[in-house]
């Protein structure tokens, strides 16, 4: 089935909330074979809802709204929806019974502010069976609309355990099965991995793929397997992508780049130690985002000033006037003095020039060195990263994990 995602609210459209129900209801779909052909984002506009919502219903087998199902005043998508479907209200006994028993006897003006929760659209199907999440389903045209609440939490539960399995309902026939496989790279430029790809691209996959900071992700999408992803042409084109990416695969699906380091450092029984200069703490925010990394992970410090590297890290104060702060130099003896101050089995290190200011010829802004003790010898890598100071220290961050991965897969 082919439909479309209304999400609603002024504070997605003003960007004081990002919108990651839409996203999140988009690929569910997409994994049980329907086509989501477009996703809008729009305000608390009883207009702008109903003359979208009617547009949507025009094109589509099937309409997602998210938002504006609350009790508050802002929240109008029953109304809008009563107004341009041209329907009638219903009191719904279930909602109604259910703000009722939450009632205290001097809760009178609370009940009046809730009782537009039970007020919906006639032939409205509540969807939580408790009555107690705003959600329903209004079959229009011959056509289902879910409406699900904008709290992101309670949309995933309804969606995951209302909505799905009702879609399958509607016109299970249509649904092409979907087998996918997302492939996690750190070390490649997009335009190199398509490269290597490219050829795949002819054998009745879908290749995409995905920057995200120093990563790039890659999907393998196939449609119609009998087997899934156990059909042996969605093997086949899975070895093909593990052979040309190899080791700059570090994993798939929803593995982090943080906990393939991390399952690496506990097989070996080692403890990773980080000093930090440039990124700020974003290394070991990136570590400690892997549940169980106190495992295999110690600890770490942030020497912005030279001060500091001096005294925390025991670098040399001549090192650092004939070398400079950002330098391969100071970059290994950071790692080098946070494995020994620390007691790390391996340490990684960072220092550069994020920006947007503070960057010269010789060493333009983006200029990062990393520095990585392991196994009694010190490195250094010089990166030349662009982009804004935040996504500069961010692919610092990752690189500097992942720098720390290919040390242990080569030892």
């Amino acid at each position: 089935m082919i439909g479309e995602i209304i999400a609603i609210g002024d504070e997605l459209t003003s960007g004081r909330i990002s919108n990651t129900t839409s996203g999140y209801a988009a690929r569910q779909l997409f994994l049980l074979g329907h086509a989501v052909q477009a996703m809008h984002t729009i305000g608390d506009d009883p207009e702008l809802i109903g003359s979208t919502l009617k547009a949507a219903i025009t094109r589509s087998d099937f309409v997602l709204v998210t938002g504006g199902l609350g009790a508050t005043t802002d929240d109008l998508t029953n109304e809008a929806v009563i107004q341009a479907l041209e329907l009638k209200v219903a009191t719904h006994p279930c909602v109604q019974a259910n703000i009722e028993s939450r009632m205290g006897k001097d809760d009178g003006k609370a009940a009046v502010s809730l009782a537009k929760l039970a007020q919906l659209p006639e032939g409205a199907e509540v969807l939580d069976d408790d009555c107690r999440m705003a959600g329903y389903l209004l079959r229009y045209q011959g056509k289902p609309i879910y409406f699900l609440p904008g709290v992101p939490p309670q949309m995933e539960m309804l969606l995951r355990d209302k909505v799905l399995p009702g879609m399958q309902t509607f016109d299970a026939s249509r649904a092409v099965p979907v087998s996918q496989r997302v492939y996690r790279t750190c070390g490649l430029f997009e335009i190199e991995i398509n490269k290597r790809l490219h050829a795949l691209e002819q054998n009745g996959v879908q290749i995409g793929y995905y920057p995200v900071g120093a990563e790039v992700h890659v999907s393998l999408t196939a449609r119609n397997l009998e087997r899934g992803v156990d059909d042996p042409g969605f093997r086949t084109a899975d070895a093909v992508i593990r052979e040309a990416l190899g080791e700059n695969i570090y994993g798939v699906d929803q593995e982090t780049l943080a906990s393939a380091t991390g399952r690496l450092l506990q097989e070996r029984g080692l403890m990773l130690g980080v000093a930090e200069s440039c990124t700020g703490g974003l290394i070991g925010g990136l570590i400690t985002e892997a549940a169980g990394s106190s495992r295999w992970f110690k600890g770490g410090v942030i020497v912005y000033s030279n001060a500091l590297k001096e005294g925390l890290l025991g670098i040399e104060a001549d090192l650092l006037a004939q070398y400079g702060a950002v330098s391969g130099e100071t970059a290994r003896a950071m790692a080098s003095g946070a494995a020994q101050r620390l007691g790390c089995d391996i340490a990684v290190s960072a220092t550069g020039i994020a920006g947007p200011g503070g960057g010269t010829a010789e060493k333009p802004v983006g200029t990062v060195y990393l520095g990585l003790s392991y196994h009694n010898t010190v490195v250094d890598r010089l990166c030349r990263f662009n982009g804004s100071r935040r996504q500069i220290q961010e692919k610092t961050a990752q690189t500097a994990v992942d720098m720390v991965r290919r040390a242990l897969l080569a030892s």
